[in-house]
């Protein structure tokens, strides 16, 4: 199906809004008077799959651990014995639970003035992720993911006259920082090296992730721009001429839609990280800095602790589906040319393509996800607003647990804070099955929107929630999946 991007153009920007956000925050349940009803929820769906359903252990719950939280998204504890927590909330702030358990009282930091700033209504920018450097107990380095207020100009390319503003939204910056010389619980404000920055055109589709692979190199996923269909400024042309524009096919023009992997202990070509010589790009067409791309927006992935390190990435999709993916080097996760296993069209966002290329133009095979689930506009049924990734249980309170890995629907509802956790037991290939999470102290659902996961260095799992919409308010809370007996 050929079509121009004149038919696209006459998309209005709080349609544009409404089915286009995913973060955390997702459009889809704030204007749900625009979006198709809930579909009835079915909580134990299970994918199709070849691998057996899961039957979860029994007795599973979660552990109020700190509440007060404006908008946290998630938990990190840093590799020096101290046994501390770091809480990231979105509005700039990073807080200390001690050993103990204990809230401290000051916050790490608070960043707030060097971010844009946030709509306390609904908003997918702000302190995304923090991520301690593998040798945090000798160098006190650490690394924050935030979105910075935009540079001067804007997008060179227009996709079309949209009505959207043509200057850039925000930029995403990679900062490096320094824990305080005489307190180990206060950052050294004064210490910030960025790292890396890339100028953003929408607000929403940021990605977020930060986080050190085993092999020591520092990994980041960034949004595909932000809009829907990959239309208006900042969407640059691509080989998928069906659904035309779209960074995430686009591996030149700038670092959108992909996941990056660099090397933050060198320095080269100006600027201060290096690149590990095995990425993918490295002495061919195409970034450097890029691991693996074709994503929309991955907001949340996550190593797994095993000796496989296997990366789980949840990507958030559009109208009909929501995937978890298993990133390798070099792979073309399929955006916009599929939206999880189906063909994705641009002219109709709720009406699959019929036939669509199973590679890209260079070869490389378009990789399916490994759990797909329908969300809650997709006509044949869903209830999926957007699916957060999580990580896979490596702790020892659960045994059960042990190996699988636990992610969430951002909310089962178009209309209240309902979010759901899942499980599902890695296999091979293909789909695999998932089911809900049962928990004694809930029902269907949690009562929370759940922002973001977060995994201690035992490989315990903690959950970031709020049930605020956007960063306002107080009611952020963290919590601890836990066993019949709770781990302190």
């Amino acid at each position: 199906m050929q079509f121009t991007r004149k038919s696209r153009r006459n998309e209005t920007f709080l349609l544009t809004c409404l089915r286009y956000a995913t973060f955390i925050l997702i459009f889809n349940i704030v204007f749900s008077s625009c979006k198709k009803n809930d579909a009835p929820s079915n909580g134990d769906e299970i994918s199709p799959a070849k691998n057996q359903i899961l039957h979860s252990p029994k007795d599973l719950d979660l552990q109020q651990i700190i509440d007060g939280l404006v908008s946290p998204l998630s938990v990190v504890e840093p590799p020096d014995g101290s046994r501390r927590l770091f809480i990231v909330d979105q509005i700039g702030k990073i807080w200390i639970i001690g050993a103990n358990g204990e809230k401290l009282s000051q916050p790490f930091m608070d960043i707030a003035g060097k971010m844009v700033t946030l709509s306390r209504f609904y908003d997918e920018r702000g302190l995304l992720s923090m991520a301690f450097h593998p040798d945090f107990k000798s160098n006190h380095k650490f690394y924050l993911f935030y979105t910075a207020p935009p540079p001067p100009g804007g997008p060179s390319t227009d996709a079309g006259n949209t009505g959207l503003p043509k200057t850039w939204n925000n930029t995403t910056r990679i900062s490096e920082f320094k824990v305080s010389m005489s307190n180990p619980n206060l950052a050294d404000m004064s210490s910030e090296r960025v790292i890396l920055e890339e100028p953003h055109p929408q607000s929403n589709h940021n990605g977020g992730t930060i986080a050190f692979g085993h092999d020591g190199y520092l990994y980041i996923s960034i949004g595909d721009g932000g809009n829907k269909n990959d239309i208006g400024p900042g969407h640059v042309e691509d080989w998928y001429a069906v659904n035309a524009g779209g960074n995430a096919q686009d591996n030149e023009a700038n670092l959108m839609g992909n996941v990056l992997r660099i090397d933050v202990n060198t320095s080269a070509n100006g600027k201060n990280y290096g690149i590990p010589q095995d990425n993918p790009f490295v002495g061919k067409a195409g970034r450097d800095e890029i691991y693996a791309f074709g994503f929309r927006n991955p907001y949340r992935f996550s190593f797994d602790m095993s000796g496989s390190g296997r990366i789980f990435l949840g990507d958030a999709g559009q109208n009909l589906y929501e995937e978890v993916d298993v990133v390798e080097k070099g792979g073309n996760y399929g955006w916009n040319v599929k939206e999880g296993t189906h063909c994705f069209n641009a002219a109709n966002e709720k009406e699959e393509l019929s036939d669509c290329p199973d590679k890209d133009i260079f070869g490389n095979k378009l990789i399916d996800p490994v759990l797909e689930m329908p969300n809650i506009a997709n006509p044949e049924g869903g209830h999926w607003v957007v699916v957060v990734g999580g990580n896979v249980y490596r702790g020892n309170s659960i045994p059960g647990l042990q190996g699988k890995y636990i992610f969430a629907n951002f909310s089962a509802s178009a209309a209240a804070p309902t979010g759901e956790l899942y499980v599902s037991n890695p296999s091979g290939p293909g789909l695999w099955s998932f089911e809900k999470l049962p928990l004694k102290s809930f029902g269907d659902n949690i009562g929370y929107y759940i922002k973001g996961f977060g995994q201690d260095l035992s490989g315990e799992i903690y959950v970031a929630v709020s049930q605020s919409l956007g960063p306002s308010g107080t009611s952020g809370k963290i919590f601890k999946l836990v066993g019949e007996k709770k781990v302190q």
